[in-house]
This record gives C-alpha cells, sequence and structure tokens, in this order.
C-alpha cells in the first residue's frame, strides 16, 4: 500500500488557526458508511445521531506545558526542546521523572553534553544521548515540582501548522477537553475538543453512557509517514490506561446492543489494543504500538468522531481503515468545496 494513496491538497486557509467561538460550534460532518451518505450539520447536532444505551468513549488524557524556551549554556543560543515522555523506567514517575525524551531544535547544535537553562535558572536540561528520529534523552536538574515549574516557563505545544509566535493565553485551555485530567500529553486528543460540559451533560440524560480511558498522545501520534510504503512505518509507542470499570461498562453496552462511539483516534488505538478477538475490551496499563491502516479488522468500535486529519498521516490511514479510502478522500473533497476547517482547531466528522 502506497502513502501517496493517502494525500490530498489542502488550501492553506482551510488549516485552522483559532478554535470556534463556543466548542460545540464547529461543524459537523456526518457519513454513513452503509449507504456512502453524506451530511452537513453542527456538532451541537450530535445527539441527534447517538441512541440510548450507546457508550461514548473518550480520552481524558492532559497536556502539559511541554515546549521550553532557553538558551545553551556555552554559546547563548537559542534553543527550543518539546518534552514527549519519561523515559524508559522512568515512565512510571510521571512528571516526577528526571530523563524524558525530547525534540531538541537546532538538532545539530545540541550534541550529547549540551546544557539548556530556561528561565530564571529554575531548570536546566542536559542533553545525554541521541535516539532514532530526532529523538534526544535530556536529563532535568531543577529544584521543586516539575509540574509548577513547568505551568510558570513552559508553553503549550501546539501544532507547527498553527502559526503564530507564541501561543495566546487561550491555548491553555482552549487545546485541552473540558474534561483532561490526568497530566501527560504533548498534544490534544482533538475529537473532543468540541464537547462542552452542558452537552455532554445533555448527552448523558439522553441514556447514553460516558466512559473515560486515558492514552497519552505523543509521537506515535503525529510523527509523519516518510516511507513509500505504508507498511513500513514504525508507530512510537504510547502509553495508556483502561480501568476495569471502564472495560467493564464498555463490554456491558456492547453484549447489550448498544454502540461504542470512539472519540478520536487515540481511543480507538486504545480499545482496539485491549480488545480480544471477539471485541471485549481487557483492563490494561500498557503501551500500544498498533498502527490502524486499510486492512485492519476493527473489533472494539462502532462509530468513531474525528477531525479532519493531515495528508498522508497514520490517522488519515485509521480512518480511511475504518470507512474505506475512497469514501474517506470523496468525504474530504466535500469538505474543502465547502471550506470546512481542519486539523487540531478545526471541524469534526462523524462516522456512523
Amino acid at each position: 500500500m502506497r502513502t501517496e494513496d493517502f494525500d490530498y491538497h489542502l488550501p492553506r486557509e482551510l488549516i485552522a488557526q483559532e478554535p470556534a467561538r463556543q466548542r460545540d460550534e464547529s461543524r459537523l460532518m456526518i457519513l454513513h458508511r452503509a449507504t456512502k451518505r453524506i451530511e452537513q450539520r453542527r456538532f451541537r447536532d450530535i445527539l441527534d445521531y447517538l441512541r440510548p444505551g450507546d457508550c461514548l468513549a473518550l480520552n481524558d488524557t492532559k497536556v502539559i506545558p511541554a515546549r521550553l524556551l532557553g538558551r545553551r549554556r556555552r554559546t547563548g543560543g537559542r534553543t527550543e526542546v518539546l518534552l514527549l515522555e519519561p523515559h524508559g523506567a522512568e515512565r512510571g514517575r510521571g512528571l516526577d521523572a528526571r530523563v524524558w525524551q525530547a525534540l531538541v531544535r537546532p538538532g545539530r547544535r545540541t550534541r550529547p553534553g549540551t546544557v539548556i537553562d530556561f528561565g530564571d535558572g529554575e531548570l536546566t536540561a542536559k542533553v545525554t544521548k541521541e535516539l532514532s528520529d530526532g529523538v534526544k534523552l535530556v536529563k532535568l536538574e531543577h529544584e521543586g515540582e516539575l509540574a509548577a515549574i513547568l505551568d510558570h516557563i513552559g508553553q503549550t505545544p501546539l501544532p507547527p501548522y498553527i502559526r503564530r509566535e507564541a501561543p495566546q493565553a487561550e491555548d491553555r485551555t482552549r487545546y485541552q477537553t473540558v474534561y483532561a485530567r490526568l497530566p501527560g500529553a504533548v498534544a490534544a486528543p482533538t475529537a473532543g475538543l468540541h464537547f462542552t460540559e452542558q452537552l455532554l451533560e445533555r448527552i448523558r440524560r439522553a441514556g447514553v453512557n460516558t466512559v473515560f480511558i486515558t492514552l497519552h498522545v505523543g509521537l506515535g501520534t503525529f510523527k509523519p509517514v516518510d516511507v513509500e510504503r505504508v507498511e513500513q512505518h514504525h508507530m512510537h509507542g504510547e502509553d495508556f490506561h483502561i480501568s476495569p470499570d471502564a472495560a467493564e461498562h464498555i463490554n456491558t453496552c456492547r453484549s447489550s446492543g448498544g454502540r461504542v462511539v470512539a472519540v478520536g483516534t487515540t481511543v480507538t488505538r486504545a480499545l482496539e489494543s485491549a480488545s480480544d478477538s471477539e471485541g471485549n475490551i481487557r483492563p490494561m496499563t500498557d503501551r500500544t504500538e498498533v498502527f490502524i491502516y486499510p486492512g485492519h479488522r476493527f473489533r472494539a468500535i462502532d462509530a468513531l468522531l474525528t477531525n479532519f486529519h493531515l495528508p498522508r498521516s497514520t490517522l488519515l490511514m485509521l480512518v480511511a481503515a475504518f470507512c474505506g479510502r475512497e469514501f474517506i478522500l470523496e468525504a474530504y473533497a466535500d469538505a474543502i468545496e465547502r471550506r470546512y476547517h481542519f486539523y487540531s482547531y478545526g471541524d469534526a466528522m462523524l462516522i456512523d
């Protein structure tokens, strides 16, 4: 399967630079897989497509202000560090970890041994090793809790296609779901950005269960596919957790005839990784490297809510696996013609 088969042309002006004025005012495209029919709605209308007894599965990971701007101690040169995740045995320590995988720019000037200072000496990072795909290991030195330091000097790690010199104050809240709870992500699970507390309450009152799982979004989700053949791409691992209570609710939903509606590709990857051959979800804390592209047999989900994704990306490939490559590219062409907004702060799609 060729990577170029998942390419399309997107006019630059359709890349959303700001979120919708109100979260649930985003547009919502409905794709009916069985009939290949497409509808145009607003996100707040999603309740029209959910049924009593359905289970809405959401990712409660929380984006950390992981983008750090500092200077190299020896030369004073400006340096940007994006903390990705704790490394190795440090992963279990969360924000208490001292050794992190990170993306560092400029990469050629930050060889092992380089020391970078941030803030007024609040935080120091020493590059200790170069890994693959441009990732480096950095050892952090600081007094006090890292979470508090990041809140003070870190920036929201907006994707590079959102073009601004620095994140705005509202990005701290708008590049975060209203139900974000567990810190650890360096990118938002963007399908969930459209929900408000009020809309979620309406959904619950309509008899739809809401279940939270956790997948900390990292390099595996946003790393571009730079190989010719899809099958040659390797996904970076991402940590996820599904509690016994969440697994029980999802399994009960399916056994009772309800649908599991995955809010986003991250939820999809976690549930597919935790499902057995019959689609039953096993509670677990694990790391997934699953790469979903056409040919994958879905076991765990029945409907998918997602945003519009970059060309040639693993996210677009996952969505194509769920509803068919030709149909998804037809829907994307329709969205472009109708001037939908794309990517993280853009509009949404529900594949029924």
